[in-house]
């Protein structure tokens, strides 16, 4: 069974439940839960390759060299992490249909979540580094759109700013790392970075290479000091919150710290690193959660103090605190998510999340009370739950650091026990205080709504989850972490004991030291939180808003400074740095002739390049008369039409020659709306300044190339010359490295071309401009805009003109021509009809519009590039072959010929739409009739 496939069921499924945002609810959340639930399926269906140890790994290649593949993994611990991703997936989908229930953009949370789903699936399953870092970008993306969700409200907009700036810097730093480990590997396939372990350790870029990667992980999962999003990303909807701290965003740094840990742990530095961050990051979530008065403000920092606590784990390095961490990881997710959901449905019911006004819920939502007692109970590390194995394990790897430095032996056991006191308190507070406590105070809601039943299901599946890990913990591990951790060492280890965990009596002594002081330190609350109240209050979220403002007032001043509308200054500053450069880079060079002889210019060829420079310089001379500016200009690029035509470059020549018509043709078209002359602007100091900059480079220009010509040197071209024919069945080596060896590039050129006529098209749809430009003194307008010589003239052209293109088209992959200049010949006989008989009678006489030509040209290209993966070849990869017809003979057929199509096909409906939408403008009645 392909792997791809668990991805790709919720990512291409995504756009279902936003396609039906017009139906019910339900319907969308069946939707949405189908390809959820189906990933589910296939990975359960793994089981038993998972427990007996296997890596299914698949593989294909992309851009090979540059180390990138289209490659999926799948082995005990990216099947823990997929499967939390899909399971507790499925469950917020369940509880998302009641939560949503009547909403208008539930499909829009559906289409996203399943998005989230499928990146969140390609991080966990990519073999490839390269590839990973395409999903890891991509939750930070959704998430942006996630915690926005609730675009309108000031809160949301902030708190996804603050989550993309940090995620995606962090995302930066991860790729410079993955950069480095993957040369330090020499590959970036997890197969071989895993068991190159001590060659990365040894690398002399190991601290940094170890720095960025930890700084891409710590800003996605939280931790000290990148802590600040998650808190401030509580403005998104219930659901999100509860799938984003349980079991996804937040869980993708964790992931990496595992994935990667038998190639970059086991070191001081990482020791030193991760115990640290995951020390702080625990200890100030649990202490600022004890406080919030918000309930999901408490349960965000509880998030922070848990993920403090699994990377602490990971930071000592041993495999029992490896399982002690996927374990603890586990856990935390079937207790953090139905407590998110009692949060959503409490605040749903009473219209508040203030536990100062939420007291005595259990006379009002009884069930969920109950429910929601068995995860607060887990959260606080209270027997038969869950959640008390895993805090005997923290307690128990805290005292089994041994070869760690002398200040953790003594510090890490105090300060979990302290974060442990803490964590029973704030467990404590969020149970008693919703549910009992008195009674409610001012709700907006009063008597609170009883929610659907059915929003109680996920709860109660999550809660069972937690007694049963609790009471059979050694099934929950031999089918879920033995596999993981074995995975994430890269060894065999036995099962964990939990039966000697139970006995071990110091970690049940600091299991119990903190649940007593957790209860004396809540039942102080009163005091505690007047303490609190009277420190400083500070609010990260305005913080990073006064940074953010800051530093996007810096930037406009320096943008400002740099670029102010002046052309002149640009291309002072390109041709300057372009002069520093190339100074610096020639420094100690000496000799500008080589040992080539230069070759004597005939007569021709001088008064060419003569009347071409006078030309040039015509043009900056009459730079302020538009209308002769013009006309030097046409005839500079007719000279460079004549010179590649002179030096050997015919293919070049046709192309310049039908590109400096439709320039033209443009250009004329804006002259109508300009001025005739344009004021003087420039000072005698900036025009002294522009001439000597202008000289300096020209001269240095034709230094270099006299240098490069007067010395043998070895080009590529040789290879193109030499495989042409026998690579690409054709002997117009230009035209077969734009179809054939360059055929990627020319696909993006085109794509970008069309992008462009599309634009255009955009921008003129409703543009009204001024009229033309008052005639003055004896100018007068051409009375006849369409005269009937040039109309019967471009008539008779046209069908010559098309045999022409087709003649060019046909001949190219042989002989100077191809689909670009057939393009280009056809654009131009078209354009032609459209300056003879008008806008509105060439219109009346298309077949078709510009915009699908544009759309059919692409899709034709793309789909010979799919043609050839197909039948196995690389993207792009052509064939031919010769073939004998009657009465024509023995001829040459390439499928290059389809690509050259839909090359052509695209350069026609781009130039077609981009001259419409631009001639329109001329017409008496302003835009008028849509054209395209």
């Amino acid at each position: 069974m392909p792997l791809a496939l668990i991805i790709l069921t919720p990512l291409l499924f995504a756009i279902i439940p936003a396609i039906g945002r017009h139906t019910t609810v339900s319907r969308q959340a069946v939707a949405a839960a189908l390809p959820a639930l189906l990933s589910l399926v296939l990975l359960i269906s793994l089981a038993p390759q998972m427990l007996a140890g296997e890596t299914l790994i698949q593989h294909s290649d992309w851009i090979p060299h540059l180390g990138l593949s289209l490659s999926l993994r799948l082995d005990g611990l990216s099947w823990l992490f997929a499967l939390l991703i899909t399971g507790i997936g499925c469950l917020i989908i369940l509880y998302a249909r009641c939560y949503f229930e009547g909403h208008p953009s539930a499909g829009r949370f559906y289409c996203l979540i399943l998005l989230f789903m499928g990146a969140m699936l390609g991080i966990v399953m990519s073999e490839n580094l390269l590839f990973m870092l395409i999903f890891w970008e991509m939750t930070s993306l959704v998430s942006f759109l996630l915690i926005g969700f609730g675009w309108h409200k000031r809160s949301a907009r902030r708190g996804a700013r603050m989550s993309l700036v940090i995620t995606g810097g962090g995302g930066i730093a991860l790729l410079a790392g993955v950069l480095l480990l993957g040369q330090s590997a020499g590959s970036f396939m997890l197969s071989d970075i895993l068991v190159a372990g001590e060659q990365i350790k040894a690398d002399q870029h190991y601290s940094l290479m170890l720095s960025l990667i930890l700084l891409g992980a710590f800003t996605k999962s939280a931790q000290f000091p990148f802590h600040l999003w998650l808190p401030h990303a509580m403005s998104a909807p219930t659901p999100v919150s509860a799938y984003l701290h349980s079991a996804t965003m937040v869980k993708a740094g964790l992931y990496l710290m595992a994935r990667l840990h038998p190639a970059l742990a086991d070191t001081d530095l990482w020791f030193l690193l991760v115990v640290l961050s995951g020390m702080m990051t625990l200890m100030i979530g649990a202490f600022v959660a004890m406080f919030m008065h918000d309930i999901k403000g408490l349960l965000a920092y509880s998030t922070l103090s848990h993920l403090g606590l699994i990377t602490l784990l990971m930071g000592i390095g041993t495999s029992t605190a490896m399982a002690a961490a996927l374990f603890h990881l586990i856990n935390h997710a079937v207790i953090k998510a139905p407590l998110f959901m009692m949060a959503g449905i409490v605040d749903q019911s009473t219209g508040s999340r203030d536990m100062r006004q939420i007291n005595g819920l259990y006379r009002y939502l009884p069930g969920l009370m109950l429910l929601s007692a068995i995860p607060a109970a887990a959260m606080a590390g209270l027997p038969w739950l869950n959640g008390y194995l895993s805090k005997k394990m923290l307690f128990a790897e805290s005292l089994q650091l041994v070869t760690a430095p002398d200040w953790a032996v003594t510090l890490i056991p105090v300060w979990v026990t302290l974060a442990g006191l803490f964590s029973v308190a704030y467990s404590i507070r969020i149970f008693h205080n919703v549910f009992f406590n008195g009674r409610p105070v001012d709700l907006p809601i009063y008597p609170p709504r009883r929610p659907p039943r059915l929003v109680l299901l996920p709860i109660l599946i999550l809660s069972t989850g937690c007694v049963l890990a609790g009471v059979f913990p050694q099934y929950v591990y031999a089918l879920l972490i033995q596999p993981a951790v074995n995975a994430a060492t890269g060894l065999s280890h036995p099962t964990y004991d939990f039966e000697q965990l139970t006995d071990l009596r110091l970690p049940l002594q600091m299991s119990l030291l903190a649940l007593l002081g957790g209860l004396i330190f809540y039942m102080a609350r009163t005091p505690l939180f007047a303490i609190h109240n009277r420190l400083p209050e500070v609010d990260a979220k305005e913080i990073f808003e006064w940074i953010m403002q800051r530093l996007i007032h810096f930037s406009q001043q320096r943008v400002y400074q740099l670029e102010n509308g002046s052309l002149q200054r640009y291309l002072v500053f390109m041709l300057a740095t372009a002069l520093i450069l190339s100074t610096f880079a020639m420094t100690g060079f000496s000799g500008w002739k080589g040992s080539v002889a230069i070759t004597r210019p005939d007569a021709m060829t001088l008064m060419g390049a003569c009347i071409l420079s006078l030309a040039a310089l015509g043009v900056a001379v009459f730079h302020r008369h538009r209308l002769p500016a013009l006309l030097l200009l046409g005839v500079t690029g007719l000279f460079v039409t004549l010179a590649f035509a002179r030096f050997s470059a015919p293919d070049l020549a046709l192309t310049q020659l039908s590109v400096e018509v439709m320039a033209v043709v443009i250009m004329m078209l804006a002259l109508s709306f300009l001025p005739q002359q344009s004021p003087k602007e420039s000072q005698p100091y900036r025009k002294v300044r522009d001439i000597v900059i202008a000289g300096i480079a020209g001269l240095g220009v034709t230094l270099f190339s006299f240098a490069v010509m007067t010395r043998p040197f070895d080009s590529i071209s040789d290879y193109f010359l030499a495989n042409s024919l026998p690579g690409g069945g054709g002997t117009n080596v230009v035209n077969v490295i734009l179809v054939d060896f360059r055929g990627f590039d020319t696909l993006g050129e085109i794509t970008v071309l069309g992008i462009a006529a599309l634009a255009v098209f955009a921008f003129t749809r409703q543009l009204h401009l001024k009229e033309r430009m008052a005639p003055i003194a004896d100018e007068h307008w051409v009375a006849e805009p369409h005269p009937v010589i040039l109309s019967r003239v471009a008539h008779l052209v046209l069908p010559i003109a098309l045999l022409v293109s087709a003649y060019i088209f046909l001949r190219g992959h042989n002989m100077p021509g191809g689909g670009f200049i057939a393009g280009l010949i056809t654009a131009v006989a078209l354009t032609l009809q459209y300056m003879a008989g008008g806008l509105v009678w060439a219109q009346e006489r298309m077949l078709t519009h510009f915009r699908p030509l544009i759309g059919a040209g692409i899709l034709l290209a793309t789909s010979t590039g799919l043609a050839s993966l197909v039948f196995g070849y690389p993207f792009l990869t052509t064939t031919y072959n010769h073939f004998h017809w009657p009465v024509i003979g023995e001829f040459e057929l390439a499928s290059a010929l389809m690509f050259d199509l839909g090359v052509y096909t695209t350069v026609v409906g781009a130039t077609l739409l981009i001259l419409a939408n631009l001639g329109k403008l001329m017409t008496v009645a302003g835009p008028g009739k849509e054209v395209g």
